[in-house]
């Protein structure tokens, strides 16, 4: 089979790794064109990458007949209009989460999707980690028994922009970060049946300003009686810190580690060591495995890994539990349902 040709549109952080990724490190792949409405971030590509044609309009790359696949890294208020733009121009589909600001979004861009006959997967990179999945593994054969509890830990050394942290345009702590947790909830759990969110803007009062949190806590009750927590946070300040842990009836498991680099500094003073930086450190192999699986799968007419009805199901907790956030109630997932105008609302 020939490689597949695909598009990168939007040349942020996540863009940019793709990009360079399926540039030089992903087999049977051929990056042909990239685009993103910042002049600079264009020229930037245009000078690194010599060959790969640049537009400043997703439309102008959808219309590039060279192009099959794209990879949509834009931020999440654009994804249902870029999404459903690739799928009437007949084009495979990678895009990032969350999959948009609305459940009636999400949906909507599923039937298009549909109705194009179009391949979609949607990126949970969280799932093609090697930790999380030798865990998986260790789940499934049965080594720590059946499954009881669930805990998630996701901390940001720092806060995002106050543009990006604006639930218009991320959806907000809970629905941004979150939604990685609540998706490896299914996977090691199954569906959430409720969750009770409190949280607030306590390490930076700024995100008031747009109506945003730093810190949350989820707990979750599964449809299997199971339990789990998630423990949101922008202001790790030591570094970036990603762990989970999962109890069961013969033992546990623990995903995740704090040191970075495998060297400790042994001193008078003490025994220090560094940490893990940041999401692309942590995840480098994992966002590779990634889109080297859309890849393959595309080139090999086989069905994604994970789907649009796998992104909508991990919306639906993080609407739930935003609403609990803010009513101060428990909230059944079921509800989230009704709320078709969205996480930003």
């Amino acid at each position: 089979m020939s490689s597949l040709n695909v598009g990168v549109i939007g040349l942020g952080r996540m863009g940019s790794l793709y990009a360079r990724n399926l540039a030089q490190r992903v087999p049977h792949a051929r990056l042909v064109a990239v685009a993103d409405q910042k002049a600079d971030l264009r020229e930037q590509f245009a000078n690194e990458l010599g060959g790969v044609k640049v537009y400043a309009s997703h439309l102008d790359l959808l219309q590039d007949k060279d192009v099959e696949a794209v990879a949509i890294v834009t931020s999440t208020s654009t994804h249902k209009q870029v999404v459903m733009d690739a799928a009437a121009c007949g084009k495979a589909i990678f895009c990032e989460k969350p999959m948009s600001l609305s459940l009636a979004d999400a949906y909507e861009m599923l039937r298009a999707v549909e109705k194009a006959g179009v391949f979609f997967h949607m990126a949970f990179q969280r799932r093609f980690d090697a930790g999380y999945l030798a865990a998986k593994k260790k789940v499934d054969d049965g080594v720590i028994g059946v499954p009881v509890v669930m805990t998630c830990v996701s901390r940001d050394p720092f806060r995002p922009p106050l543009e990006f942290c604006d639930p218009k345009v991320s959806g907000g702590l809970i629905a941004d970060m979150g939604v990685h947790d609540f998706d490896l909830g299914r996977m090691f759990m199954g569906e959430v049946a409720t969750v009770n969110a409190v949280g607030g803007a306590l390490a930076y009062p700024e995100m008031k300003s747009v109506g945003d949190i730093d810190n949350a806590l989820v707990n979750m009750v599964f449809e299997n009686g199971t339990l789990g927590s998630v423990q949101l946070s922008r202001n790790a300040v030591f570094g970036y810190d990603i762990r989970t842990e999962i109890w069961g009836t013969k033992g546990s498991l623990q995903i995740g580690y704090f040191q970075h680099t495998p060297i400790l500094v042994m001193t008078r003073e003490g025994i220090t060591h560094d940490v893990v930086p940041h999401f692309m450190q942590r995840f480098e192999g994992a966002y590779l495995t990634q889109i080297q699986d859309f890849v393959d799968r595309v080139r090999k007419a086989e069905p994604p890994s994970l789907t649009a009805a796998d992104a909508i199901a991990a919306m639906r907790i993080s609407l739930a539990a935003t609403m609990s956030c803010r009513e101060g109630r428990t909230v059944r997932v079921s509800e989230a349902d009704a709320m078709a105008h969205g996480i930003a609302s």
